[in-house]
């Protein structure tokens, strides 16, 4: 029999389980077809693998020997696996980018940037409500480079390969009807508010968490926190239902104001992502820059953000 990769796996969930018979369980085996299938690795390797007891099985030094191969190899072939279908799904066209994003207006207008660059390249999108299933795409190669974030300063969406670079930190603001008693206030303390019902767009992170804990500074309980779309949220608002969340580059809707909360208890960091194994990873510090200035592009166009730096002295 020549030896294969599947049986390294089981050689490896033998140890792990201790026990033939919990390891038959978590392979999905029989256990007397397991013993059979063992006794044909062992003849394969020329010897013993695991001594059997009352108490289960203990690796030979054959069986710790193939052990301390397993460590190495099958870690090593899942990740070729991965760089391998990375390299699958990456288009081999030289002018081909593919941008995500969550909500927001950062990506049109980095898009919008880009293509003003590089008028001739071809740049697709794709957006998702979750930083954690950018993250994922960028992995698997089936994005070059995503605009996601975070809330303050927890981490970035984690996965092996993946660089993060900060684009800009917004403060978070309040979204309230034109017609509310607040809505000519300069600032608004958070407390100002606990009467109200609370919406915000959906995200994998801690900023629900977050929210709730500053509302605790503030001496109150959110009653509601409704997670909806970022049309929606304007609704809500526009309607009275709810005062909305928002970051401070959130465009201007008619019937609707924003308006910074007093001493920024929230904040949003706006991240730019790529896997230094891209294709396009030699290309990431000019995006970042474009990103950069598409963010401040964006800010640009909020009244109530750009009166915001000047009054908390930020350069």
């Amino acid at each position: 029999m020549e030896l294969e990769l599947r049986h390294l796996r089981t050689v490896r969930a033998i140890a792990e389980a201790g026990s033939l018979t919990r390891a038959a369980t978590a392979l999905g085996l029989a256990q007397p077809a397991l013993s059979a299938q063992l006794k044909r690795i062992e003849r394969a390797l020329g010897g013993v693998l695991f001594e059997r007891g009352r108490h289960g099985v203990r690796a030979t030094p054959l069986g710790e020997l193939v052990l301390e191969r397993t460590r190495v190899v099958l870690p090593a072939v899942t990740e070729l696996q991965r760089e391998a279908a990375r390299f699958a799904r990456t288009p081999r066209g030289p002018g081909h980018l593919r941008l995500g994003g969550t909500h927001g207006p950062l990506l049109g207008a980095l898009l919008v940037r880009l293509a003003d660059a590089a008028p001739d390249a071809r740049v697709t999108t794709r957006t998702s409500w979750s930083e954690r299933r950018l993250a994922a795409l960028l992995a698997e190669g089936r994005l070059d480079f995503a605009l996601a974030g975070t809330c303050g300063s927890a981490a970035p969406p984690g996965a092996d390969g993946l660089v993060w670079r900060e684009v800009a930190v917004d403060p978070v603001f309040v979204m309230l009807p034109a017609r509310h008693p607040l809505s000519d206030a300069t600032e608004i303390g958070l407390g100002e508010l606990a009467g109200e019902d609370w919406a915000c767009v959906p995200g994998d992170g801690c900023f629900g968490d977050c929210f709730t804990a500053a509302c605790a500074r503030a001496g109150f309980t959110p009653r509601h926190l409704y997670e909806t779309d970022p049309t929606a949220l304007v609704h809500l608002v526009q309607a009275g239902r709810a005062a909305g969340l928002c970051r401070a580059t959130f465009p201007a809707t008619d019937g609707v104001v924003t308006r910074p909360l007093t001493g920024t208890p929230l904040a949003w960091r706006h991240l730019l992502g790529w896997h230094a194994g891209s294709r396009h990873a030699d290309t990431a510090g000019t995006v970042l820059a474009e990103a950069r200035l598409a963010h401040a592009g964006v800010a640009a166009r909020s009244d109530s953000y750009t009166r915001w730096p000047a009054a908390h002295r930020v350069p």
